[in-house]
């Protein structure tokens, strides 16, 4: 037996974690479960020792409560608590409730900073503290210094471990400094030249640094030119730098123009995942739900947007009901109306859609906002046309009456028309009102082509038809 070869042999025939479709192996898991039910803590490290933590996050996500609980335990400080980075926040919030409050503070104390923020920011007040108390004073002072910026804040985001220069140190200092001083972050792209007030006088790539004479000075060769980012800015704003300016790694500064962190490139990935997960997620009703999120969970995210449909919905049968008499001298009017409005629905949450993206990656302004609502309105009278005449004659042919062609078709134009000029509208009015377009929009488009839909379609009925 080779010197590489498992301490228990029985591991190397369930040893993949994956099976041929990339999805967790059944064998494994069950085998997982049943380490974990007898306690055994030998075999559980030698298992859980290969996995990168998002492989340990989607193994603690496949666990029951109980299993999660159980497997932290009994790994103890073989633990990596990186891995709760990378699984559900519900799931997180939940495990971490079931920890010990010593045992997270010693788990968490180990992380970079950005990653411990992002564990401890969703726990309570309370455990927080107590979590923070039991840590080492300058991890504990980074920390809460980072947990005390907003929310969803570049502050809440930032590593607070960077390396820090003065100017007027040659190259060859620096390289020195970078070989002997064991208290650097472990992965860095640059370093940071500031001032004795830790104001930021400009950056060097390492690859400058390396590739300069010993007995240059700093000074001489760092770039001056700067990009920096306040730490109160929001995590989307942030991102958007990142995302125009091709930055890998950016300065965050305190109100006083204080460095104070550094956002990383695979900080601001997660962060451009979350936003938009967090977008689709509010353009359907849903708020924050996960895979993971609880039956109450999910019935209360759900269950407002609920509420607020059967709102509009009732709003528009009231519509029907001013034409209850209409109706009933015509009963296909009540078969054809539904096409009208549903047509008008999704061609109204197309452009919605195009709208919401657009003002949330900043691309929508007063320079281009007429162009596009012209754009809208005209694709919306083209699209009418063009389903007027279809539907127009299938319901000619279906009903036998030309006349009911024409009426529906024109309602069909007029209700195209309307949905784009809502699509677009809606989202920009919400927006100069400093309410979340994702959220609110797609209510207030439904509704509105809804009730314009029926009224159309049925007013042209009644006068057509002499039915009023």
């Amino acid at each position: 037996m080779s010197e590489d070869a498992p301490t228990h042999p029985d591991l190397a025939a369930d040893s993949s974690i994956h099976d041929a479709e990339g999805r967790l192996s059944a064998d494994w898991l069950d085998a997982l479960r049943a380490e974990i039910a007898a306690g055994d803590r030998a075999r559980l490290i030698e298992r859980m020792a290969p996995l990168h933590e998002s492989e340990t996050g989607d193994v603690i996500e496949a666990l029951t409560a109980d299993e999660r609980v159980a497997l932290v335990t009994l790994l103890g400080d073989e633990f990596d608590f990186l891995a709760l980075t990378e699984v559900d926040d519900s799931v997180r919030i939940e495990l971490m409730e079931s920890l010990p409050n010593a045992d997270i503070a010693r788990g968490v104390a180990d992380l970079d900073s950005d990653d411990a923020v992002y564990i401890l920011e969703d726990l309570d007040q309370d455990d927080r503290d107590e979590i923070l108390s039991q840590m080492p004073a300058f991890e504990r002072i980074s920390l809460k210094r980072s947990l005390d910026f907003p929310e969803d804040s570049a502050g809440r985001r930032m590593q607070t471990d960077f390396i820090a220069i003065p100017p007027f140190w040659t190259v060859g200092q620096t390289i020195d400094y970078l070989r002997t001083n064991d208290d650097l972050p472990d992965d860095f792209y640059q370093l940071y030249v500031i001032d004795p007030g830790y104001n930021l006088l400009g950056t060097i790539p390492l690859d400058r640094i390396l590739r300069a004479q010993r007995a240059t000075r700093v000074q001489d060769i760092m770039n001056t030119q700067v990009r920096q980012i306040e730490a109160t800015l929001d995590q989307e704003e942030a991102a958007r730098i990142f995302e125009r300016y091709d930055q890998i790694e950016v300065a965050v500064v305190d109100e006083s123009q204080r460095l104070v962190g550094v956002l990383t490139i695979d900080d601001i990935v997660d962060v451009i995942t979350e936003e938009a997960n967090e977008d689709i997620h509010r353009l359907g009703g849903v708020g924050d739900e996960d895979i993971s999120k609880t039956v109450p969970g999910v019935v209360r995210s759900r269950a407002t947007w609920l509420l607020v449909n059967l709102g509009t919905a009732t709003l528009a049968s009231l519509v029907i009901g001013l034409f209850d008499a209409t109706i009933e001298q015509m009963v296909a009017l009540a078969v054809l109306m539904p096409i009208v409005a549903s047509m008008g629905g999704v061609a109204g949450t197309q452009t919605m859609t195009v709208t919401v993206r657009a003002i949330s990656q900043r691309e929508l302004d007063k320079n281009n906002a007429k162009r596009l609502i012209s754009r809208e309105l005209l694709v919306g009278l083209t699209n009418g046309a063009i389903f007027a005449v279809l539907l127009g004659l299938i319901t000619a042919f279906r009903f036998s009456n030309p006349a009911l062609g024409v009426v529906i078709g024109a309602a069909m134009v007029v209700n195209m028309i309307v949905a784009g000029g809502c699509g677009i509208l809606i989202p920009m009015g919400l927006d100069k009102l400093k309410i979340d377009p994702a959220v609110a929009s797609s209510t207030f488009v439904m509704t509105l082509t809804d009730v314009v839909g029926f009224f159309a379609f049925l007013t042209l009925a009644g006068w057509w038809f002499g039915l009023f």
